[in-house]
């Protein structure tokens, strides 16, 4: 049986009105993710262990992305290594989207300059129909990670463990890899729309299975990535992708953990992905973060939303933009400043850094206001 949680509750701590001024890290990110007052918003970054840092390209000298997700002890070293070095709240554990794929039977691998490659592509029911959802077991390299990272941070940071989004995995499963338009994904969507249930349904159930394997190993928060669907109109997010992604929510809160949902270009799906239930959804850089909370109706926390690209400006132009998101979030529980995408190879680490002082610096003058400190505002 699954273990249900209360670890992220306790770390958070439930009372709004203790004093703030001792919070861990941990428990500051977890706070936030609850909409909880803190004593300044936690900061973390989306791939903050990756190839910028020349620590991660050390270790990919003699060991391959999969490789890497697949031992346990370099797994969580990456993770740890970069968490340090950036001086941040929260640690998010080094996997990869699609390493559920080969537990369900469906074999895939990166090529130079291509991204995933799933050589052969999930097209018809027989395709869908083959493909298995009780090897989820395997996935335990992941839940090991998260359990080395744990006993080296304890309570300090908060973990993030993670998932892909029904939506997201399925496009890859179909496409093959990336795609521009995803034909193939939205005519199975259109024209066989019972395929395509059986096909998110078979993706739950390994998805829910991985999840519960990393909330049990210890992870605070768990993080759903929905990088695609900023490809769908709202109808089709509506009809044929929230049914599905609410129920993987749910069922991982029903864990005790947090939900973090994420995606890319979404600024005109984010009201239908609130209805999710997620406790918290990803903003990115496309729309001011005050906006797209206002959007929210304030109802779940966000987090974000700088332009990854911003961290190659100067360092006068990176603090204001900094101060800018900042100020958008005006002190309210809830936020959690990150990016509004990865941050990219070739980034100045240096840069990454002063980023996390920026918000030390600002976030706590912001969070001290007697009204904010009193609960989260209309």
């Amino acid at each position: 049986m699954t273990r249900i949680s209360p670890a992220p509750f306790i770390k958070a701590g439930l009372d709004p009105m203790q004093d703030l001024s001792p919070l861990t890290s941990g428990a500051r990110f977890v706070r936030a993710c609850l909409r909880r007052p803190v004593d300044r918003p936690p900061v973390w970054f989306l791939r903050q262990a990756g190839r910028y840092m020349p620590e991660y390209q050390a270790v990919r000298q003699h060991h391959t992305l999969l490789e890497i997700c697949k031992q346990p002890k370099l797994a969580a070293e990456v993770t740890i290594t970069a968490a340090e070095k950036l001086d941040v709240d929260a640690a998010i554990i080094f996997a990869d989207l699609l390493l559920p794929f080969e537990c369900m039977g469906l074999p895939f691998e990166f090529q130079a300059g291509e991204g995933p490659v799933v050589h052969h592509p999930v097209r018809t029911v027989a395709d869908i129909q083959r493909l298995r959802t009780d090897r989820a077991a395997e996935l335990s390299y992941v839940a090991e990670a998260i359990e080395r990272v744990v006993a080296h941070f304890k309570d300090r940071l908060g973990i993030i463990g993670f998932c892909g989004a029904p939506f997201t995995l399925a496009s890859y499963m179909i496409e093959g890899g990336g795609s521009r338009n995803y034909i193939h994904t939205k005519t199975l969507m259109y024209r066989q729309p019972a395929a395509w249930r059986m096909l998110l349904d078979k993706l739950i159930s390994v998805l829910r299975e991985y999840a519960a394997q990393q909330v049990a190993a210890g992870a605070d928060v768990i993080q759903i990535f929905d990088s695609w669907a900023g490809a769908l109109s709202v109808a089709d997010y509506r009809d044929f992708v929230l049914p599905a992604t609410k129920i993987l929510v749910r069922e991982v809160q029903a864990l005790g953990v947090p939900v973090i949902y994420f995606g890319v270009d979404t600024a005109s799906l984010l009201p239908a992905m609130r209805e999710t239930g997620v406790d918290v959804l990803g903003l990115d850089w496309r729309i001011p973060l005050d906006e797209g909370w206002r959007t929210l109706d304030y109802a779940c926390a966000v987090q974000g939303n700088l332009d990854p690209i911003t961290l190659f400006a100067e360092p006068e132009l990176l603090r204001k933009r900094v101060h800018e998101i900042l100020t958008q979030a005006g002190g309210r529980p809830g936020h959690i400043f990150n990016l509004g995408h990865g941050i990219v190879p070739g980034t100045p680490v240096e840069n990454v850094q002063a980023v996390v002082r920026y918000v030390r610096e600002y976030g706590r003058q912001a969070a001290f206001s007697p009204q904010i400190l009193g609960g989260a505002r209309g």
